[in-house]
């Protein structure tokens, strides 16, 4: 990948991770409480729903240019015939390799948020301070492997069909699409994703809100995911599906458009650039 498609996919990635985890905040705080152990109202109900978003908005740009960068980067290396049957495996192993350097920014980033989202009267510094003091580097990473396990499942279902979409829509219409078609495709692709991993979110959500040293804290998904089926059955595995498939459609299509929008802008104007 040449240097104006590497600084394209870095800042576009960044710009549109950052409008979309401030815009959707609130929607994220909602479907957190909803997830936590002690209850929606426990957890803050509808109060402070903007709580830990300082978190949210020092990750978001480095988290969404890394996966950007991989993405494109794998995408490139993997290059195959656009034709060809081979395409959406290259997708999913460009989105697969995105998600884990991603998580590596994304992971402090979220535990932070998320514990910030259930204790709204405490501040989001303190919260980051608790963690290293009491855990170390290691309680920023609680549930690293829980949200890659989230990660990669979603991505390999929203990326291949965000392409596969954005493919059949160009095809019909003969012309490549524009980038709020691109968009459209995205809250497709986003929100049916959303709706079928949102138990591997479940578990995600109560690792990192475990107390230090409990079971659930250890990080296995599989334990995590037995303790809801049991204390809460189908309902509790699906907990916040409606405002998880609502936040990530409308984040499908403003993480996608306004990607696919900063992308082919920059690069235009690095064609344009002597």
């Amino acid at each position: 990948m040449d240097r104006p498609g590497f600084m394209a996919s870095l800042v576009a990635g960044g710009v549109a991770g950052v409008s979309v985890d401030l815009i959707l905040f609130p929607l994220d705080t909602i479907k957190t409480r909803l997830q936590s152990p002690q209850g929606f109202n426990k957890a803050g109900g509808f109060r402070g729903i903007y709580a830990g978003v300082p978190s949210a908005a020092v990750g978001s740009f480095p988290n969404a240019a890394a996966f950007f960068i991989t993405y494109e980067y794998v995408k490139w290396f993997l290059h195959t015939d656009s034709s060809s049957y081979l395409t959406p495996m290259k997708h999913m192993l460009a989105a697969s390799a995105g998600e884990v350097v991603a998580c590596l920014i994304r992971v402090p980033s979220e535990v932070v948020k998320q514990r910030a989202q259930v204790s709204a009267s405490t501040r989001t510094f303190q919260i980051f301070s608790n963690i290293l003091y009491e855990e170390g580097i290691q309680g920023l990473y609680r549930g690293y492997k829980s949200t890659v396990l989230r990660e990669i499942p979603f991505s390999l279902v929203q990326f291949p069909l965000w392409e596969s979409l954005k493919a059949l829509w160009s095809w019909r219409q003969d012309l490549v699409v524009d980038s709020w078609q691109s968009a459209v495709c995205g809250a497709f692709a986003g929100g049916f994703a959303a709706a079928v991993t949102t138990p591997l979110d479940v578990a995600k959500t109560r690792i990192m809100l475990a107390k230090a040293g409990s079971s659930t804290a250890n990080g296995n998904v599989l334990s995590a995911l037995h303790g809801v089926w049991q204390s809460q059955g189908l309902a509790g595995l699906f907990a916040g599906v409606f405002p998880r498939m609502a936040a990530i459609s409308l984040g499908g299509f403003i993480f996608l458009g306004a990607y696919d929008h900063t992308h082919r802008l920059l690069l235009e104007v690095g064609r344009k650039s002597p």
